[in-house]
């Protein structure tokens, strides 16, 4: 069971605002125990954002030295911490945050759609693993996340990821709204002609839409037989989470 804690506002560590805090979790980081840090902060408008409220950075900010007294109290329990968000590669002192993080005995792992390749590359030596949003063929992520050349950021951090040898998955949120058929096995052909070994396809969960919407996506999707062998055989690992 996940315990969400939403810390008290108070004055944070100059460039890290942080928008509350899961102390424990067994799937944001697979196969270890970890806290999720949720950083506010992002450019994209995706349109089935999982975490919409996270996007604007407001001024009810959490302390990143309260989060650090947290972490301390559950060393020895937890395996890692996961800055996520929102788009963590926003904040400004990610990189001192991560190490504050592996000074405490913690691997660190971030989720991210690579929206800011020159900070990517800043912290990948300091990261053990990497969950990476994969939101729409690369010539077409405008579409989806309304930013012009938001496509060549992702391909740009995403090649940056698979050349740096760090464990990671690839991921992609099925949103029935904006996805079809061909548009998933393009993207597919893509992150295999990268090299990726490791795609995951997320289910789309909205409480507006709820059953009706996780219903429609099996049939479209989930529930295809020859698309999901298909899209199996381009990778040595392929999942599908969140049914």
């Amino acid at each position: 069971m996940i315990d969400e804690v939403l810390l008290p506002s108070r004055k944070a560590l100059v460039g890290i605002s942080i928008g509350g805090v899961v102390l424990f979790t067994s799937i944001d980081y697979p196969g270890h125990l970890a806290a999720v840090i949720f950083c506010q902060g992002c450019g994209w408008r995706c349109s089935y954002c999982h975490n919409p409220h996270l996007q604007p950075i407001t001024q009810d900010r959490n302390s990143w030295e309260e989060v650090k007294c947290l972490l301390q109290e559950r060393k020895g329990f937890l395996d890692g911490v996961v800055f996520s968000g929102g788009e963590p590669l926003l904040q400004t002192n990610l990189k001192d945050a991560i190490l504050d993080a592996r000074d405490m005995g913690f691997k660190v792992a971030v989720h991210t759609g690579g929206a800011v390749p020159r900070k990517f590359a800043e912290i990948l030596p300091f990261v053990d693993w990497v969950g990476f949003d994969v939101k729409a063929p690369f010539d077409r992520y405008h579409e989806v996340t309304k930013i012009k050349d938001s496509g060549l950021q992702a391909k740009q951090s995403l090649k940056m990821l698979l050349e740096s040898g760090i464990e990671y998955e690839v991921r992609t949120t099925i949103a029935v709204d904006v996805f079809t058929h061909e548009y998933l096995l393009k993207i597919s052909e893509e992150l295999a002609a990268l090299g990726v070994r490791t795609f995951v396809l997320q289910a789309f969960r909205s409480e507006k839409r709820g059953l009706d919407s996780m219903i429609e996506q099996k049939n479209l999707f989930f529930n295809n037989a020859i698309l999901m062998k298909e899209l199996g055989s381009r990778f040595t690992n392929f999942f599908v989470r969140g049914l």
